[in-house]
């Protein structure tokens, strides 16, 4: 019974063609856990790990606390706690246990003018903050200072405390910029406050999932806040295991180049509150908050067991492996996905639909074997899936369909062996090779980012530049001639993007819910259900959905600098941050990532549309960058034009139209947005 259901799946497989083929035209963790929530000093807020656009010898480290600063929050302002261990740590060495290089930050306030209400005055600083650094380079055993009494800048208050003669009479980027500092090891270092990095309309997603809104426009829930950062610049060499610069590397997918990098705060066990008001910290530390990929413990992790995750490392992570495994095997996102559960109760996840019936063979949904049916049979043999190459580490059991593509990317990485190819150069059979793609594989911990350091940048200022990180070069790879004609190790832009490491700006909400979404289970060749294998466009209305599914925040709220630490400075309280964040809003959609095969590649437009699904009318919101002809029309399923929903001559900026289609019968339909006689934008609609 097994091999004539294994032949009945190869000669599916067989039917497939390549996509190569296809000629069709062209969210992290702020307050994530109870406890952590009531200790902000220790709360570990995002953590990123990129190769150094400006020296791409080195890697930048970032890890940020004490979330939702308040620019304008006086007379204590924020900065890092006393009494805290702030850590980085990086793992690089499969065989050896634990951290292999950790960086240790321990903070000192000063008051220097105790006379004071004010937190500046007459050159002198209260609560003026200090650290040191220390570094481990051998798990922890052994700690060397490379930084003491390094400068943390102060808070940028305003025009009269900073720039004025009554303040500091300093200009603060002179004190951003003078609070730099090499460390005797050689490391480049930043401790202070700047603009949150991270990007995510907070009070959408945890309002049951409204995201992207469905009943108006989104709001950057940071927007205008601070946030307290360290960042370090890191000699690749001096990560890489065995002391090897970039150069030594044998390709750009070198396992030997690897590294996973998470972040961590401790106290002591015991405070004691003594009589005078000051306190008293004594006893063991104690982990109470870590971060590795972004959104674990905030989207994936129940509250239930927030508490005892941010007490574990990631080393700790296998042996709680029947605490937490179901939560990335069966993910609780993956619920509203599924019109079978509870995908319905959720309108905004409407374009994110996981394959339940993958080549009329694979049901991905929760509960389901997804591709555990295969195990021990010749169709997985020599492929990672395979008991006899990595054990049972990424196809366990029986009902934990995402074990193959969630677990792996956020507790393992991903290994350059088949399944883990591009579908170019499969011909037909997402198991087999095709074309290399990623290399981060670390099996050995669990969640934290992995980067391999050995893949080059893509860069900032190109026109291409897309934050959808490892999803833009998985299109990219599929679709571009330049990329898809052959099945050579190839940088494709992007490579280095999440969750191949983390840059500043990804856009870590949007692409963690596409892969909770299966989009990934889509580029190696499990297409979505509307696929029937053997037809020639595996690029189905459901796979445009995916792709095209936004939050409606795609970027952050001021553009990055070019050098490091690549954060911009601080909000001032009395300037534009210092207001409520929340009364000010971000009109985005789509961004401009080049989806070619889709057609919806101009950089020249952003568009929404809510709500969606919708019964009667649907509202479409698009920003045109320039003035120009512009419609949009609606096709069924078979292709055929049944509404033109939006034409005429509109103006730069935000446009908003109103298009009554309550005369459609019920069903999916795409929208396509057409500019110069070229379809650039396209959105899957539902009607109810």
């Amino acid at each position: 019974m097994k091999n004539k259901n294994f032949n009945t799946i190869r000669n599916l497989f067989g039917t497939m063609l390549l996509l190569a083929c296809v000629t069709i035209a062209s969210a992290s963790s702020h307050r994530e856990a109870p406890l952590i929530a009531n200790d902000p000093l220790a709360d570990n807020a995002d953590v990123y790990a990129f190769r150094s656009p400006n020296d791409t010898n080195k890697i930048t480290l970032i890890a940020t606390y004490v979330p939702m600063q308040a620019a304008h929050g006086g007379p204590n302002y924020y900065s890092f706690g006393e009494h805290i261990r702030y850590e980085i740590h990086v793992d690089n060495n499969t065989a050896t246990a634990g951290d292999d290089i950790t960086y240790r930050f321990t903070f000192t306030k000063t008051n220097q003018d105790p006379t004071t209400f004010f937190n500046i005055r007459l050159g002198a600083e209260n609560l003026k903050t200090t650290y040191t650094l220390e570094r481990s380079l051998n798990g922890g055993v052994t700690w060397t200072t490379i930084i003491a009494n390094g400068i943390v800048p102060p808070p940028n208050i305003g025009a009269r405390s900073i720039d004025g003669g009554a303040g500091l009479n300093t200009p603060y980027p002179t004190l951003f910029n003078n609070a730099i500092t090499t460390a005797v090891s050689g490391e480049k270092v930043f401790c202070g406050s700047a603009d949150d990095p991270f990007f995510v309309d907070l009070g959408g997603v945890f309002d049951l999932g409204d995201l992207p809104r469905q009943g108006g426009g989104p709001k950057d829930g940071l927007k205008f806040l601070n946030v307290s950062v360290i960042a370090i610049q890191v000699d690749i060499a001096t990560l890489q295991k065995n002391g090897q610069g970039v150069a030594a590397a044998a390709n750009i997918l070198d396992g030997n180049f690897v590294i996973g990098v998470w972040a961590s705060a401790s106290r002591q066990q015991i405070k004691t509150l003594n009589a005078n008001g000051t306190e008293t910290h004594s006893g063991a530390w104690v982990q109470v908050s870590r971060l590795g990929m972004p959104l674990t413990n905030e989207a994936v992790i129940p509250i239930g067991k927030k508490d005892l995750w941010n007490s574990l490392t990631p080393y700790q992570d296998l042996a709680y492996l029947d605490t937490f495994k179901n939560f990335f095997y069966n993910p609780e996102l993956a619920l509203y996905m599924d019109d079978s559960l509870f995908g319905p109760a959720v309108p905004a996840f409407g374009a994110l639909r996981i394959q339940r019936n993958s080549l009329q063979s694979f049901d991905f949904g929760n509960g389901h074997d997804g591709l555990f049916g295969l195990k021990g049979t010749a169709a997985v043999s020599g492929t990672a899936l395979d008991d006899a190459i990595f054990g049972t580490l990424l196809l366990p059991a029986a009902g934990s369909p995402r074990s193959v593509d969630l677990w792996p990317i956020f507790h393992t990485g991903v290994p350059n062996l088949a399944p883990y190819h591009l579908a170019t150069g499969k011909a037909g059979n997402p198991l087999a090779n095709g074309k290399p793609f990623i290399n981060n594989f670390l099996p050995n911990g669990g969640d934290m980012l992995r980067l391999n350091m050995a893949v080059p940048i893509t860069p900032r200022n190109s026109p291409a530049f897309s934050s959808e990180g490892l999803i833009n070069a998985a299109v990219l790879g599929l679709t571009d001639p330049l990329y898809n004609a052959h099945t050579n190790i190839q940088y494709i832009p992007h490579l280095d993007g999440l969750p191949n490491g983390r840059r500043l700006e990804d856009d870590v909400t949007r692409i963690e819910l596409q892969a909770v979404g299966g989009v990934v289970l889509a580029a190696i060749g499990l297409w979505y259900d509307d696929y029937i294998a053997g037809a020639p466009n595996p690029v189905t209305p459901d796979l445009v959905g995916v792709l095209g599914y936004n939050t409606g925040i795609d970027s952050n709220d001021i553009a990055f600098s070019a050098s490091f630490p690549y954060v911009q400075m601080p909000w001032r309280g009395t300037g534009a941050g210092g207001g409520l964040a929340t009364s000010f809003t971000q009109a985005s959609c789509l961004d401009a990532a080049p989806l070619g095969i889709l057609g919806i590649s101009s950089p020249n437009l952003m568009l929404t549309c809510y709500p969606n699904p919708f019964v009667n009318d649907i509202t479409f919101k698009f920003i045109l960058k320039q003035s120009e002809n512009f419609k949009i029309e609606i096709y069924d399923m078979q292709g055929r034009l049944v509404s033109v929903a939006v034409e005429g001559k509109f103006n730069v900026g935000e446009n908003t139209v109103i298009w009554k289609g309550e005369s459609l019968p019920a069903g999916n339909y795409v929208a396509k947005a057409i500019s110069g006689g070229k379809v650039i934008k396209s959105l899957k609609l539902t009607k109810n």
